[in-house]
């Protein structure tokens, strides 16, 4: 690894041609220094990254690519969206989408080796079809991203250039956990015994779950990604100290980033692994819990589409309904609103009217009460749904449409 001053990096990325593929650090761990860097030296560039917030580069000549769409390549004009689970997108990096370059955030150096910190995620994969292709791996090197252990770990002469860049790593706003968000939490949490693996995706719902099991004990984690709640959890005893704490992204505010520094019960894995369904099944009684924009009565979830314009993606929900279903014990739960409150519809739709993100859950919970959909056949299914999850307003119309759908409703 060679430290470049910015005007030399500049120099090096200048000499790069044709419209190279830029795989960069999503997320809240986005290397921002070195992405401004790169995006004034190339004139035309693919940048591809996983839940890019605001503020990435939105330009002519930058074609945003991305399995996740975050809110900073949200609504881009010409965005290129490519559906794939979590787990596959290493391949999809590999085989389809070969990179270029690949832009991370890393600690400084440690005993020859600096660490991806709060994102290891798809970089691993991402740095290894680089430089099988003899492109560039570069870091911008800050003194507060924390040193993480597991796949994050790289040694110096994997990374061909760095920066240097002082600068604090972002956070997501702080989230208000709303009456409703409690309830759907605490509902959930009563699916939650003592010793389950956790696996939680984003939001204010499973920030609920979380705040709703401190009176748990011997709790583990292995997920996508965990935040603060995972520190509330630790800070009430609830978590099993002899357990490493597993994922593949961390970010949250710079309690959790300190956390996570030089933690040796935090590991983070490459996105292959934290998100491979066989593993997943190997962790005793994972509870997957994740949210959904809507459900219909074949018990189906989108999480990914709005009005059938793509809102965020797979992620890696499939890969954990899949996995957690497989567990000895282990549980798939779907949990959202039952009424969309903005657009002031019902998240209980007859039929998805788009692609299904998920099916075959064990759960879906909504404020309003909790359906058992796995072991029970179609019609008990929607049934469930209808009386337990569905909205009071909703419900007339849902059994309606039901009946018209073939289900022999009550």
């Amino acid at each position: 690894m060679r430290i470049l001053s910015e005007e030399q990096l500049t120099t090096v990325l200048a000499g790069v041609g044709g419209v190279p593929r830029v795989v960069v650090s999503g997320n809240f761990a986005t290397p921002g220094r070195a992405l401004g860097v790169l995006d004034k030296a190339l004139p035309e560039y693919r940048l591809f990254a996983l839940n890019a917030q605001p503020g990435v580069p939105d330009r002519d000549g930058v074609a945003l690519e991305t399995p996740f769409v975050g809110p900073g390549m949200r609504g881009r004009a010409g965005l290129r969206y490519f559906p794939s689970r979590l787990s596959l997108v290493p391949h999809l990096l590999k085989q389809t989408l070969p990179p270029d370059i690949a832009l991370v955030h890393t600690s400084t150096p440690v005993d020859g080796t600096v660490s991806l910190g709060t994102e290891v995620n798809i970089l691993p994969a991402a740095i290894e079809a680089v430089r099988a292709r003899g492109g560039l791996v570069i870091a911008q090197i800050n003194p507060n991203m924390p040193y993480t252990y597991g796949d994050a770990v790289l040694t110096l002469d994997e990374v061909d250039y760095a920066v240097e860049a002082d600068e604090p790593l972002a956070s997501p706003a702080p989230r208000t956990i709303s009456d409703v968000s409690r309830e759907i939490g605490a509902r959930v949490a009563a699916l939650v015994d003592d010793a389950a693996t956790l696996q939680l995706g984003i939001g204010a719902v499973p920030d609920a779950v979380l705040a709703a099991l401190t009176a748990r004990r011997g709790l583990k984690v292995w997920s996508e990604m965990f935040s603060d709640g995972v520190l509330t959890l630790e800070q009430a005893g609830a978590l099993d100290t002899d357990t490493p704490l597993t994922a593949s992204f961390v970010f949250g505010t710079a309690e959790l980033y300190a956390f996570v520094d030089r933690n040796p019960r935090v590991r983070l894995l490459r996105t292959e692994k934290t998100n491979d369904p066989g593993l997943i099944a190997r962790q005793r009684s994972l509870v997957s819990i994740n949210s959904a924009l809507q459900v219909d009565l074949y018990a189906q979830a989108n999480a990914s589409r709005v009005r059938g314009s793509i809102h965020s993606g797979f992620g890696g929900q499939t890969d954990f309904v899949v996995g957690a279903l497989h567990s000895p014990g282990g549980r798939a739960v779907i949990a959202l609103p039952s009424w969309h409150p903005k657009a002031d519809v019902s998240t209980v739709v007859p039929s998805l009217a788009g692609p299904v993100t998920s099916f075959q859950h064990s759960y879906i919970v909504s404020e309003q009460g909790t359906a058992t959909i796995w072991g029970h056949d179609a019609t008990d299914q929607a049934q469930q749904i209808i009386d337990h999850v569905a909205h009071p307003d909703a419900r007339d119309e849902l059994r309606d449409a039901g009946r018209l759908l073939g289900f022999p409703l009550r």
